[in-house]
This record gives structure tokens, sequence and C-alpha cells, in this order.
């Protein structure tokens, strides 16, 4: 059975790359602290990224619905219908209750079984909340059609036991102190993957448990910039990454830097956009029709004028007007829809 030894495999990831992430991070952490930011600037990324986070982690899946629905759902004005909304809905819940009470969420196996039996909670299928019942592999599909086993989990019958063991390996390792958290979080996250403990919602919940670690430690970013964006944004990365990082991981031979550099630069990316969507809402030097632009430019899915005054009700509706259509002459934004109905989103095709 595999052990887990964070101190031993701790020293080899001291390198100047890795370093220089760490120390970008907590110059990051430093200089935007909460306390330095406008509460009213911070609710509206929270949405934001609620919407994103959700959408974003169970897109890497393959679990979609429509922007529309997908906005009612997270803001819980509507039911979820089919098979895919009831996961979302389920990842809502606990992606909500990761921000609300992440001070009093243990890391430990028990804790693990019921956040997946809150993904799970409005499926019905019987499996959430239990660890995996039948042996998995982590197989990819190749062009013709046929897959090709990249990795063998830990086999059923000895997850729970391995589980529990890399999080007492994880407490260990944290209480001792002299280890930072941010090296310590993707190996466990790395370790977690490859265990892959449940039939289904591995990946999700291997995200769920990085922004649970990352608030624990007071760093917050995740909670306004959405981690998993930037995560499926790059997901070829990831992925390869992953593969790298678990290659001999049965033997205990495995490399932990690539995923380890790989999750630190996603942390990095999220604070240099926090930090630039915070000059932008806070520098008055900044143009009106800029403000609006990067409104919409960082909106997931479709946005309303309503919703873009919501968001500067200093600008006034004329204002607002003049810039989209002055967006839509570009070819910048699509319109979508008419009369109190109009909608708008951002043409990523033209960047």
């Amino acid at each position: 059975m595999r052990s887990f030894d964070f101190e031993k495999e701790y020293s080899k990831l001291l390198t100047p790359d890795i370093v220089s992430y760490i120390a970008q991070i907590h110059e990051y952490r430093g200089r935007y602290s909460a306390d330095n930011v406008q509460k009213e600037l911070l609710s509206e990324l929270l949405e934001i990224a609620r919407i994103q986070s959700t959408e974003a982690s169970n897109r890497i899946e393959g679990i979609i619905t429509t922007d529309d629905r997908l906005k009612k759902i997270v803001r819980e004005k509507t039911l979820p219908k089919t098979r895919s909304e009831k996961e979302i809905a389920g990842y809502r819940d606990v992606l909500a209750t990761i921000h609300e009470n992440y001070e009093y969420i243990p890391v430990s196996s028990n804790m693990i079984l019921q956040l997946h039996r809150d993904l799970y909670k409005f499926s019905g299928n019987g499996y959430g909340g239990n660890f995996k019942s039948v042996d998995n592999v982590i197989a990819e599909e190749l062009p013709d059609g046929t897959k090709r086993v990249r990795f063998q989990p830990v086999p059923a019958w000895e997850t729970a036991e391995t589980v529990n063991d890399l999080c007492n390996a994880f407490k260990d390792a944290v209480n001792k102190q002299f280890m930072d958290i941010l090296l310590l979080l993707p190996m466990f996250i790395l370790d977690f993957l490859c265990i892959h403990p449940f039939n289904d919602g591995n990946g999700r919940m291997s995200r769920l448990l990085t922004l649970l670690i990352l608030y624990k430690s007071e760093y917050y970013v995740g909670q306004y910039i959405s981690i998993e964006r930037l995560i499926s944004d790059t997901k070829e990365n990831y992925y390869e990454a992953l593969q790298e990082s678990s290659w001999e991981w049965h033997e205990g031979r495995n490399d932990y830097a690539p995923f380890v550099k790989y999750m630190l630069g996603v942390i990095v990316a999220a604070y240099r956009e926090f930090a630039d969507r915070v000059e932008i809402l806070t520098d008055k030097t900044i143009s009106k029709s800029d403000r609006i632009e990067d409104i919409i430019r960082n909106s997931y899915g479709r946005i309303t004028k309503a919703e873009i005054a919501a968001q500067c009700p200093e600008i006034s509706q004329t204002t607002i007007q003049r810039t989209l259509n002055e967006l839509l002459k570009n070819n910048q934004i699509i319109k979508i829809g008419g009369g109190r109905y109009t909608s708008y989103v951002w043409n990523r095709e033209n960047e």
C-alpha cells in the first residue's frame, strides 16, 4: 500500500522556479488582503466567481447546461431538471459550504465523504458519499475512438484506508508548521487524484478541496477569481502535469514538481487577475467605457444592460448604451435577443 511522507518530498521541491512562485503568491496576499479592498468590490467579484467556478469545474467533466439556466441554478432561482443540472446544483451547494464554513471543515476522510455526498444530493444515484465500490482507471480517448489507460488508481478495497492515511499524513505535515502549505496543497491534491477514491466526481472534489485548503490557509483569492476557470482554460497543461507527476506513483518514486509548478502557476495567475480587476474597478483615471468593456469581458456568458448598470451605478444609462453601440460596431461583443430580453456576450473569437 502506498505510504505518504510529505517532509521527505518537500525539500526536493525547493527549486528556484518553485520558490519564485511562492514568493509572488506571498507578496500578492499581503498586498491584496480583504482589509485593503472595498467590500462592495469584493461582493461583485464574489458573485462572478461563484458562477464561473460552478460552470468551469463541471464543464471540465462534460457537465453543461445553458448560460441562462446556469445563472439561475447558481442563484437558486430555479430547480435543476436534467442530470447535469442536478450535479451543477450539488457543486453550487458544496462550493457555498466551503466559502461560508471553511474554518470548521477539517481535511479528513469523513469530511471528504460528506462533501461528496452533498455533491450528489440532487442526483439520487446512490453512490454520493461512498468510496468506489469497484476498481476504476484513468483513461484517455484516442482519435480513432479507442481508449488507453493512462493510470491505474488504488484498488477499491484499499481506498478507505489510503485516503485516511493521506489525510493523517497531510495533517501531520501542516502541524509541523515549517513546511509551506503552498507546496503541501498540490502534493495532497495529486495524491488524492492518484487514489481516485470515487466512482465519479474525483476531479470536482479535487478542485473543491483545493479551495478549502487555500481558504483555511488564508489564501482567499479563489473566492473572487475562479481558480476552476483558470484550470479549465489550461486543462491540456493540467492533464500533462498530472500525468508527469503520477508516473511511478504507486512505487513512491513519482516527481511532484510538474504538478506543483502547474498549480502554483494557476494561483499566481488568479492573484494577478485579482490585482488587475481591483485596479480597473478602483482607478478613477480609467475611463467609464473601459470599465464597461472590462465588466463584459470578465462576465461568464450573457450579461444584460441592467446587470452592467448594477455593477457600476455611477455610470449613466446613456454612457452604457453608447459604449455597447461602440463595442458592437467594433465586433467586440455579440448582441443576443431584442427588446427587454436583450443581452450581450464578449466575442472571444476576436481576441
